[in-house]
């Protein structure tokens, strides 16, 4: 039997591609460079590919920014101020654009009828996740956040998701988490013991690895753990 539910929040519980989309198509406007949808992937790309580089130690949190910046506007030697700056100015608009799903609200309530404990796991420090969940209209609704800062370590450490599991009350085997990374999030928590629920919200089409629940929305979450 289920007796907590554990959540991802970017992607999961808040639209980030959406407004990291809106964000750095406006700020490449503003800026006089091409903003067509192929630069809006670019962007999301090179996210990709830095910020592992800072969950792995490679980076700071600032320089994989940066760096992010400096392959944006293809100049390697921007400075250090100028990069702030211009991250700054993008994350200002992200900021704005934050908004959660429309299938979260309707599914937090349910749980909270059935009177299960939830949380968060996320691999963002646990400040700037708090401030996201109040910006969304989400705060006060989570009774544990697990960040980066907590351990040192983010996900797929099996170290986080069991670490939440003990702050909700629950063992590893009587909590589900919920995320929309196969790797990260679904594999991680199935690997420490957890209830693995892949939210594939655009139908990414991978066959699902065994012991991982596959849905395309929250509002199959009720299913799924009744």
């Amino acid at each position: 039997m289920v007796r907590g539910v554990l959540f991802d929040i970017d992607d999961t519980l808040v639209d980030h591609a959406g407004a990291s989309r809106a964000a750095i198509v406006g700020q490449l406007r503003d800026v006089g460079l091409p903003h067509a949808a192929s630069d809006a992937d670019r962007w999301r790309v090179l996210d990709e590919r830095h910020f592992p580089r800072f969950l792995a130690g490679e980076l700071g949190f600032q320089e994989q920014r940066r760096a992010r910046v400096r392959d944006m506007v293809d100049d390697p030697d921007l400075d250090d101020g100028a990069a702030d700056a211009w991250f700054a100015a993008y994350n200002e608009r992200f900021e704005s654009s934050w908004a959660c799903f429309d299938d979260v609200l309707a599914a937090l309530a349910g749980l909270a009828d059935r009177g299960l404990p939830v949380g968060i796991v996320t691999n963002l420090d646990s400040r700037r996740q708090r401030h996201k969940l109040e910006r969304v209209g989400l705060g006060g609704r989570f009774d544990v956040l697990v960040g980066l800062d907590t351990l040192g370590v983010g996900k797929p450490d099996a170290a986080v998701f069991r670490h939440a599991c003990e702050l909700l009350g629950t063992e590893p085997a009587e909590t589900a988490f919920v995320g929309d990374r196969l790797e990260h999030d679904a594999l991680g928590a199935r690997d420490a013991g957890l209830l693995a629920v892949w939210l594939d919200r655009n139908g990414a089409g991978h066959d699902v690895p065994e012991g991982v629940v596959r849905v395309r929305s929250l509002a199959e979450l009720e299913e799924v753990l009744a």
